[in-house]
C-alpha cells in the first residue's frame, strides 16, 4: 500500500492519459496553434512525463536513489501497456479516435527518454546511489 502512495501522482497523471487520448476532439486541422506531428510530440511527452513520475515514486519509496535494473522493467511493462490499451481502445472502442502505431512508437519514446535522462544522471553522480537526501524525499 505504500508504494501506491508513493505513486499517486503517477496513477493520476496515468488516469489524466487515458482521458485525453480517448476523448473526442475537435477538428484541429484549420487551427494555426497544432501542426503536424503535434499528436505525435503529445504523446512523448505523455510518457516522458509519466516514466518521470514513476521513477520519483520509486526514489521516494526506497528513500535513495539506487538504480535498480528491474525498476526499468517495470517502468517499460507499465509504459507498454498503457500505451499499447490506450492505442487498442481507440481501435475497438473508440472509433472516432485513430489507433497508430506512431503513437504507440510516440509513446516509447517519450519513456525510453526518461529512462535515459534516469541512467545517465545516475551513472554521472554514482555516489547517489548511496545517499539519502531528506530534502528531496519529503513532501
Amino acid at each position: 500500500m505504500q508504494i501506491l502512495r508513493n505513486q499517486k501522482w503517477a496513477i493520476f497523471w496515468a488516469i489524466f492519459i487515458l482521458i485525453l487520448c480517448n476523448i473526442r476532439m475537435p477538428d484541429t486541422g484549420s487551427s494555426g496553434f497544432f501542426f503536424k506531428g503535434f499528436d505525435k510530440m503529445t504523446h512523448l511527452g505523455f510518457f516522458f512525463v509519466l516514466s518521470v513520475l514513476l521513477l520519483y515514486g520509486k526514489i521516494k519509496y526506497q528513500h535513495s536513489f539506487a538504480f535498480r535494473k528491474l525498476t526499468i522493467v517495470k517502468i517499460l511493462i507499465i509504459n507498454i501497456a498503457l500505451g499499447g490499451g490506450i492505442e487498442l481502445l481507440q481501435w475497438k472502442v473508440f472509433t472516432y479516435r485513430s489507433a497508430e502505431w506512431w503513437d504507440f512508437g510516440s509513446d516509447m519514446i517519450g519513456c525510453l527518454m526518461a529512462i535515459f535522462s534516469y541512467v545517465l544522471l545516475h551513472h554521472l553522480n554514482p555516489q547517489t546511489a548511496t545517499l539519502k537526501n531528506e530534502e528531496f524525499l519529503k513532501e
